[in-house]
């Protein structure tokens, strides 16, 4: 009732907009459509009422229907989704209440929790998160914790929602839904950390008045959790407190449920992550340090009890306990809370049979390895290397394959994915064990033991891990690895041969030391290619060996192009044959210059050849056959092929690439329609471009020609990129520079028409990246014929509007494209053309400054991610560099149009904040303080 009298202000005044967007709503067509969306058995039917509720979620009217569907309280469903509702409207329309409803609000909320507290939990957790989000932005409401407290405390059933309220709104504090800002959040943090002893004192009263309720325990475990997480509870408090003792009591005690178990050990791990700083909370650190090497014997015990819900739990707690206290074991390694018996915790998880329980303190290993490279201490390495190797001897154990695994290991299941994760952690800390020692150790245990298969395998997969960071230079070892790898029977289990292959790849080094081994190795690893299951990894073998060994490599060329064209005999992954023809095309390129032209031609033939076979069929149910495998291929063979060409020599690949353009051009032609096949002719193209340079003059026309009258029809945003890569190409050459202005404002024309739709920025990203690459390009090549054209106005306003796009790619480009512009106007200045280019972006400026100004910083205050904001720092630091009177004058008129305070009455941004703001800003010496200026004012606004 006190909330529908709040609501006669609101639909009284938009009365005739509610009518008009839900104009015979009624609750019988509300609850109808709530049925549908959680027991309509038709999908569509689902679709329908999820799109329907959803617009009645973004109307005003949604404040009111809410509120009355709580009230009624007719079922789960219709009590969840209003509940939702208001949650949702709170966290992103609360701007739509005036201030005075802000009270009546709070206590309709509250209400509607204590009524429906015993209904569900989740609707509970909805309201709590709704009153949650209301304190945040309500700065009328004062200590919230406090009347929280003092209200609902003495009430034994509202404890549940009362702990629910006070477990979601530290949570909520860093939301990153609610825009409350700096000010607000440090004020909120402040009033938390003043009242978050009571919090504990009434979670301590629950836990003693409940007894061994384990519901009541869990939250309270949660709530305390949640408070950890936000770094305000007092340490020498916490260290003291009986609820410490508890937690501890709850992880020893064998009979704990699985669920309370856990919700213990993430408290357990919340307040260690509260802690990283040690030095400041030593009493809490020291409880918790000592609480934890208590746990042991519990871990054992969840171990023989095969538990390993309970035993992940452990090793969850053992790891953030290392992470803690990671920098202490480094500086003091064995004194006070330097234990190394923390480490031993670790290992004595990694000894558990189930891989997932070591893989918990992978972060752990990664940090202390990098911490110790840092320091490049050898006595400090001798002390942690013991454990290194332990590890080390742990994870090869772990990394074996079943006993009767048939085939070869799979690279993408779980099992697959945990090796993989192995051989980079084995790569991150090999150098405490030294790779020599610990290789020559690996093949030790191969060469003088007669292993299972499954031993073998695993051994064989560590040294591969390792290979590349051993020194190859006169080294007997490796050679002899390298000699027994290759004479392996074919007869060995075929894991053992997958693996065997993927370590003589990695050994590519070692082959190019010693080129003898060059024509066994190649035998051996050409017998993998003929075998369907070892096709792919011998392929991605002989590619690593042709990377590294190109020179000796040249001589098998005639063997690597036969390879080529049966490419399509062998059963390989596109990948691999893609690697393949890489591999091939990195030797071609170091044949003598007369020989290239031919070879690339042989190599090209089969690609063009079954191209041609593609264009000459007729298409199936109106649609030709997909040429994309072999597009690819010509792709990777023109990125790959780069001869050295001396000055005034004709590139051996021109001849090649103008005979083939024909092909491309009527594939290009055939498949217009098609975004993806468009995409694939045009990376193919412009590799072949960049291959020859200007070798590809000839091609200029034709091409431009056919990519304009493609892209009037077909707006493919590949057509813009492939533009960029002509101009960065032929930009400087004067002849040129016409034609590609040309081209690109015949390519702007349907790209503005796109991108001025609805939502046109939004939902093409990809073209707007590429238009700014396009333009960009111009700015480096050619600022004078951009900058003298009547389109350099439409793409400055373009640009203008898309810097608050919020695609990492697209926005990248939108700045650089202004930075760069705008840096012409004072780079070169010793150029003849110096004093033009200023005065025409002096111009640009004149007309656009003050609109670019206020959009970026309202951009970098409302719209754009943290990451971005060092592109925008540096446009305003290249328009300051420009003109940094006029610069101060825009950017004080930018910072006048920002809001001063929130919806919910907080203050944003102080005067004084905003003027220390301008004048680091126009103070600053170089671009970086400009950025840390940014990062800290937009903080106000997030």
């Amino acid at each position: 009732v006190v909330f529908n009298l709040f609501l006669v202000t609101i639909t009284t005044f938009h009365s005739q907009m509610l009518l008009c967007i839900f104009p015979n709503t009624s609750f019988a067509l509300v609850y109808q459509a709530v049925q549908a969306l959680y027991h309509d058995p038709d999908p569509a039917g689902k679709e329908r009422a999820s799109v329907w509720l959803g617009e009645l979620q973004r109307s005003m009217y949604a404040w009111e229907l809410a509120d009355q569907l709580l009230q009624l309280k007719q079922d789960v469903e219709s009590c969840y989704f209003a509940a939702q509702t208001m949650k949702m409207k709170i966290q992103m329309s609360f701007f739509e209440l005036p201030p005075e409803t802000h009270i009546a609000l709070r206590d309709s909320l509250l209400s509607h929790i204590q009524s429906l507290k015993d209904l569900s939990p989740i609707i509970v957790t909805q309201l709590a998160l709704a009153i949650a989000d209301l304190a945040l932005q309500m700065a009328s409401w004062k200590g919230c914790v406090h009347t929280l407290i003092e209200k609902y405390s003495n009430d034994v059933s509202s404890m549940t929602f009362l702990i629910e309220i006070l477990t979601v709104l530290p949570e909520e504090v860093h939301s990153r839904s609610l825009r409350i800002g700096a000010n607000r959040r440090t004020e909120i943090i402040e009033d938390l950390a003043y009242y978050s002893s009571t919090v504990v004192t009434l979670l301590m009263t629950c836990v003693e008045k409940s007894g061994s309720n384990e519901k009541m325990l869990i939250k309270v475990f949660r709530c305390l959790g949640s408070w950890f997480n936000l770094g305000v509870l007092d340490s020498n408090f916490m260290a003291n407190n009986q609820l410490l003792m508890v937690l501890f009591q709850v992880l020893q005690r064998d009979e704990t449920s699985t669920n309370l178990h856990e919700a213990a050990s993430d408290c357990v791990c919340s307040a260690l992550y509260a802690i990283e700083n040690v030095d400041t909370h030593m009493p809490l650190a020291l409880q918790l340090f000592q609480g934890v090497l208590t746990l042991e014997t519990a871990y054992h015990m969840a171990v023989a009890r095969e538990d390993l819900d309970k035993v992940l739990n452990y090793c969850r707690i053992f790891t953030e306990l290392c992470e803690t206290f990671l920098e202490t074991t480094v500086r003091s390694p064995g004194q006070g809370m330097g234990d190394l018996r923390t480490l031993e915790l670790l290992l004595i998880c990694a000894g558990h049979p189930q891989y997932e329980v070591v893989e918990i303190s992978f972060n752990f290993w990664y940090r202390l390895g990098e911490n110790l490279y840092k320091t490049n201490d050898p006595a400090l390495h001798g002390i942690f290397r013991p454990y290194i190797q332990r590890l080390l001897h742990g994870l090869a154990r772990h990394c074996q394959l079943d006993p009767d695994h048939e085939g070869i290991p799979e690279d993408t299941d779980d099992f697959g994915e945990f090796r993989m994760r192995v051989s980079d952690l084995v790569k991150d800390v090999i150098f405490l064990v030294g790779s020599m020692e610990c290789f020559s150790q690996l093949y030790s245990t191969l060469k003088e033991g007669n292993p299972p298969w499954e031993v073998t395998e695993a051994v064989l997969f560590i040294m591969a891990a390792i290979a590349k960071s051993v020194d190859p230079e006169n080294n007997p070892t490796l050679t002899e690895v390298l000699e027994q790898v290759v004479l392996l029977p074919e007869t060995v289990h075929i894991a053992v041969r997958y693996t065997s292959i993927e370590l003589v790849g990695e050994m590519s080094e070692v082959v190019d030391r010693n080129p003898r081994f060059l024509d066994p190795v190649l035998n051996y690893l050409m017998k993998g290619l003929r075998e369907k299951t070892l096709a792919s990894v011998a392929a991605k073998a002989i590619h690593n060996i042709c990377s590294v060994c190109r020179d000796h490599m040249a001589q098998h060329f005639q063997g690597l192009l036969d390879i080529a064209r049966a490419l399509d005999s062998f059963a390989l992954t596109t990948e691999a044959a893609v690697g393949l023809l890489k591999g091939t095309a990195l030797v071609l390129a170091r044949l003598p210059l007369e020989k290239i032209a031919e070879c690339l031609s042989d190599l090209c033939a089969v690609q063009v050849m079954a191209l041609k076979k593609l264009l000459s069929q007729d298409p199936r149910n109106g649609k030709a056959a997909d040429p994309t495998v072999w597009l690819d291929r010509l792709a990777v063979i023109f990125r790959h092929t780069n001869p050295i060409v001396e000055n005034g020599q004709t590139h051996p690949c021109q001849k090649v690439i103008q005979e083939i353009w024909p092909v491309l051009s009527e594939t290009l032609n055939t498949h217009q329609a098609d975004n993806r096949i468009v995409e694939r002719c045009c990376r193919c193209l412009r590799f072949a471009v960049r291959c020859v340079g200007k070798g590809s003059a000839s091609l200029l026309q034709p091409l431009v020609t056919q990519m304009v009258s493609v892209y009037q029809v077909y707006p493919h945003s590949c057509f813009l990129y492939l533009g960029s890569i002509l101009v960065d190409e032929y930009g400087m050459e004067e002849g040129c520079r016409q034609g590609l202005l040309d081209m690109l404002q015949a390519l702007c024309m349907p790209t503005f028409q796109l991108l001025e739709q609805t939502n046109g920025l939004r939902n093409h990203p990809d073209t707007v990246d590429d238009l700014f690459r396009l333009a960009t390009r111009f700015v480096q090549r050619s600022p004078i014929t951009l900058l003298s054209s009547g389109i350099i106005v439409h793409i400055i306003q373009c640009a203008i509007a898309a810097t608050t796009l919020d695609h990492r790619d697209a926005n990248c480009s939108v700045m650089k494209f202004v930075r760069d512009l705008i840096h012409t106007g004072v780079s070169n200045d010793h150029e003849d053309d110096f004093e033009l280019r200023k005065q025409l972006i002096g111009q640009a400026m004149g007309q656009h400054g003050q609109q670019l100004v206020t959009q970026l910083m309202h951009t970098c205050c409302f719209c754009l991610p943290p990451y971005t904001l060092p592109d925008v720092a540096e446009v305003l630091w290249e328009i300051m560099v420009f003109d940094r009177p006029t610069f101060c004058r825009w950017l004080e008129n930018a910072l006048k149009g920002l809001p001063k305070e929130t919806s919910g009455g907080a203050v944003t941004v102080t005067h004084k904040q905003l003027t220390d703001f301008h004048k680091q800003v126009t103070s600053a010496e170089e671009c970086k303080q400009v950025c840390w200026a940014i990062r800290e004012f937009t903080r106000l606004f997030r």
